[in-house]
């Protein structure tokens, strides 16, 4: 991972693990997020959940192609990403809300005006909104705009989201075990509440993609985009202009902006008719398809030889890049975005409800005993192993 590490970011995010590992872990340490007890409500039957995430540099890239197209749809993607990157998590370990959210975004306002940060918080009742149409009850409580430019070049987009609810209802990963399989959805085509076609880019790998894909014009053209103490070598590397045309009807920068999808729609079905058959799940975002290591509740090896078609945008990125394939299934989600673990005719269902959505899906591997934890992937491109 030399050029990825280089750029200053990690698939692994090694240092932060171990910056919190003697913290409190909360009440299901093998839970997808930390569970914590009631504290509003001092209930033993409940428990509360509180999770921070954002869109991550793709706002960088928001930032460019506004730039040099002046369209402003980008940003209500930009808010979409630090939403779903929140909520999908939290689906992970059951909760379908009520939830609340809180914004915080800090801009440099030298070069980010007003009306993109309108159209970042509209945008973001907006989806919720329309997250209330499937059954999702998100409440947008504020949240925090600061103009930090001494510290943020362009602008950073975050979130908090909390909720409250049953611990009967909670999906911790503790009932993992060998002989489930895997149920992996697909992060691309174009679901049935999706407006357009997506990617499947979601919020994690921007960074090297960004980097690897667009020419080196735009390091003269922006050079706020870029970290200053960067070596020359690693920034903007590629061969694509922003608005290059693609085989997917999206140009360049709309292709690597695809809005993360959210799969809440699919759980809530999933939940409401499979609840005691679901063993964990896992949603693929930092750490790619090896995010499963970290959830594991023993020693067992993972086994995935039956994943989705790789779309056009990941194999776009590799090639570009000259990335081992190793490493793009550790650092992208490479078609697929979040994984279901449970028995063999549920998954069965599972895929059927999934497909209600058009989005694919498909038992993509299983789950055996071992020694150790271990992910073996089988692919197109070759045999790969990881540990955790």
């Amino acid at each position: 991972m030399n050029r990825y590490n280089q750029r200053g970011v990690s698939a692994q995010k090694e240092d932060v693990h171990k910056a919190i590992e003697k913290l409190d872990k909360g009440l299901f340490p093998n839970a997808f997020c930390k569970v914590y007890p009631d504290y509003w409500g001092n209930d033993d039957e409940y428990c509360n959940l509180m999770h921070a995430d954002g869109a991550g540099t793709k706002s960088i890239l928001a930032y460019m192609y506004w730039k040099e197209t002046g369209d402003m749809s980008v940003w209500k993607g930009i808010s979409i990403d630090s939403i779903v990157m929140n909520i999908d998590d939290m689906l992970c370990v059951g909760a379908v809300g009520p939830f609340t959210y809180s914004s915080t975004i800090g801009r440099n306002k030298q070069l980010i005006p007003g009306e993109v940060i309108s159209e970042l918080i509209n945008g973001t009742q907006s989806y919720f909104d329309k997250l209330s149409e499937y059954g999702l009850t998100v409440h947008l409580m504020g949240g925090e705009t600061a103009d930090v430019g001494d510290v943020v070049r362009t602008v950073i987009v975050d979130g908090t989201m909390a909720c409250r609810m049953r611990r009967d209802k909670l999906v911790t990963t503790e009932k993992m075990q060998a002989g489930d399989v895997i149920v992996s959805l697909a992060s691309y085509g174009q679901a049935t509440y999706e407006d357009e076609y997506n990617s499947g880019m979601g919020s994690n790998g921007l960074t090297s993609a960004r980097h690897e894909m667009l020419k080196n014009d735009y390091a003269r053209l922006y050079p706020e985009s870029v970290d200053p103490n960067l070596l020359a070598e690693v920034v903007y590397n590629g061969k694509y202009s922003l608005t290059d045309a693609t085989e997917t009807g999206l140009d360049i920068g709309k292709m690597i902006l695809s809005p993360t999808r959210t799969y809440a729609p699919v759980i809530l079905k999933v939940l409401e008719q499979h609840f005691d058959a679901i063993h964990g799940i896992i949603h693929c975002s930092g750490g790619g398809q090896t995010k499963c290591l970290h959830y594991l509740p023993k020693p067992l090896r993972v086994v995935k030889n039956n994943l989705l078609p790789v779309p056009p945008l990941f194999t776009m990125i590799q090639e570009s890049a000259g990335t081992s394939w190793k490493e793009m299934y550790q650092v992208f989600n490479m078609g697929q975005r979040l994984e279901i673990f449970t028995d063999k005719a549920t998954a069965e269902n599972i895929i059927a409800i999934s497909k209600s959505f058009n989005i694919e899906a498909q038992i993509s591997g299983y789950v055996e005993e071992s020694d150790q934890k271990e992910l073996l992937i089988s692919s197109p491109f070759g045999e790969f192993t990881y540990h955790g």
